[in-house]
């Protein structure tokens, strides 16, 4: 296959990611008039890794997890309880305190948390376009928990915005310990959904929150779970493996969000605010910045 052609194919398989991607702020919407955000994730979590299990299962790798190492298992077990166990369950609460459109919004702050975690954590210098990135997304995000009623310093849903930004630093952190993982990415994605299976199914046969579900709360937890969880990824990597410009398709992320609120404006009748739009585009901005920075910015 040529590298045009390659591009092409690289190019549909991350748009499927990013309509994937697009539909799950909707998809958590509904299911949590149904079920907890607990029960969501255990369903959430079981359906994907029996997913990615399938996945191992039809490549032939599944034989292939022997080959790690005990130290990389232990690693990547942890790993599991950060993605998906922890991050869903502050995520999904999230969503159960706020409108879609806010939770969804927020959560895309995670990329600045990102390089400034990196410095302790991993050593890397603080550059200045970091810090006016972050800058510019937060109050993206202070004109949305505020609602546009910036001046008066009061949160919409204090603690609806307190899960869903301390569910970004979850993500970020999940992606910082990444770093030092060598496993392949679907091998790896498994071995974590494995330590987050058993905990959350524990959890669940202690409190017999799987028991007598609505059939909305199932069909949720399922497409979360196959959709979001797993097939996005694989559609996601496949993406990246196939494309000679990685900047290119990593753009792409960027026409979720606005599709998002599309499908949260057709589907579940919310009446998008000005402050969301405000908000989301200061956030997308301090995002573009900073994907789009110069390496020869100063550090701080």
């Amino acid at each position: 296959m040529n590298s045009q052609a390659s591009d092409k194919q690289a190019v549909v398989f991350g748009l499927g990611a990013v309509v994937l991607w697009s539909t799950v702020a909707t998809a958590f919407n509904l299911s949590l008039d149904f079920v907890t955000p607990l029960t969501l994730v255990t369903l959430a979590s079981v359906t994907s890794w029996l997913f990615l299990g399938g996945i191992l299962v039809i490549s032939g790798d599944l034989r292939r997890l022997s080959e790690i190492t005990a130290s990389e298992w232990l690693r990547l077990l942890a790993l599991g309880l950060i993605n998906p166990t922890l991050y869903y369950f502050l995520l999904f609460g999230a969503y159960a305190k706020l409108p879609a459109q806010e939770a969804m919004a927020i959560n895309y702050t995670w990329g600045l948390v990102l390089p400034l975690l990196a410095v302790p954590l991993l050593g890397q210098a603080l550059q200045r376009r970091d810090i006016g990135c972050a800058a510019v997304s937060y109050c993206g995000v202070f004109v949305i928990a505020t609602r546009g009623d910036v001046l008066s310093f009061e949160l919409s849903d204090p603690t609806g915005v307190g899960l869903a930004m301390s569910s970004t630093v979850l993500w970020a952190l999940y992606w910082i310990g990444n770093t030092r993982i060598n496993t392949p990415p679907i091998q790896g994605l498994f071995i974590g959904f494995t330590s987050a299976t058993a905990v959350l199914l524990t959890i669940a046969w202690f409190t017999g929150s799987l028991i007598n579900l609505p059939w909305q709360a199932l069909a949720g937890g399922l497409y979360i779970g196959f959709f979001e969880m797993g097939l996005s990824f694989i559609l996601w990597l496949k993406a990246m493996k196939l494309t000679q410009n990685t900047a290119r398709i990593s753009t792409l992320i960027f026409l979720s969000p606005p599709l998002s609120l599309i499908l949260i404006w057709a589907i579940l009748d919310e009446v998008i605010r000005g402050s969301t739009l405000v908000g989301l585009a200061m956030i997308l901005a301090g995002l573009a910045m900073q994907h789009w920075q110069r390496p020869t910015d100063s550090s701080v």
